[in-house]
């Protein structure tokens, strides 16, 4: 069994990785899934409330909130795969309950990515306002490091840079899916921790 989670900043990638995950026939669990949901239990629109109910929902849950929501179906998807993606980890007391509820068997991968490099993404992706506006994606990526993605990103077991071209990404995504480190060892765009790097060439 393997859960692997995933945290960056908005155009990173996680969106890119959580389809290969599905390509490749691994569950995907969207913990912004669990936000829009909540959004439609309470009458708003996703697009338009999304932060808004992330952090009604942990105010109102505690900051785990929505990792707490996510555990559920995480472990739905684990009856019958031995490998799930959670994708977009936002803060280190999410980081915390996951690791908490599944040890040595939680792998947190952080794709990164230059601001322009986003920004240019999101402005071609258009899926909403801030994707064309750089001073709101600013303000966005504010908003998500103070929940405190930084602090998650900087425990991360993996990073991922995806800042090649799109197919060597998605390589390295498969890899990382596979556990077969031994494929990313000694690739410039992917840093493998300490205690990853000690495993690399064994499936985790």
């Amino acid at each position: 069994m393997k859960v692997i989670g995933t945290v960056g900043l908005p155009g990173s990638g996680k969106g890119e990785a959580a389809a290969v995950a599905r390509e490749a026939g691994v569950p995907v669990v969207t913990m912004g899934d669990v936000i829009r949901e909540a959004c439609r239990e309470r009458g708003l629109d996703p697009a338009e409330h999304h932060g808004e109910i992330a952090q009604a929902l942990r105010e109102e849950g505690g900051p785990a909130a929505i990792a707490e929501r996510s555990l559920p179906m995480i472990e739905s998807e684990l009856e019958s795969s031995d490998v799930v993606l959670v994708d977009g980890l936002r803060s280190d007391v999410e980081l915390d309950r996951f690791r908490a509820a599944f040890g040595d068997d939680f792998l947190l991968v952080s794709v990164e990515a230059p601001f322009e490099t986003r920004a240019d993404r999101l402005l071609e992706r258009g899926r909403d306002d801030t994707d064309l506006d750089r001073e709101a994606l600013r303000q966005r990526e504010e908003r998500e490091l103070g929940f405190g993605m930084g602090e998650v990103m900087d425990r991360a077991d993996v990073v991922v840079r995806n800042t090649d071209t799109l197919e060597a990404f998605r390589e390295r995504v498969r890899a990382v899916l596979d556990g077969a480190f031994d494929r990313v060892a000694d690739d410039e765009y992917v840093d493998l921790r300490a205690d990853t790097a000690a495993g690399a060439g064994e499936t985790p």
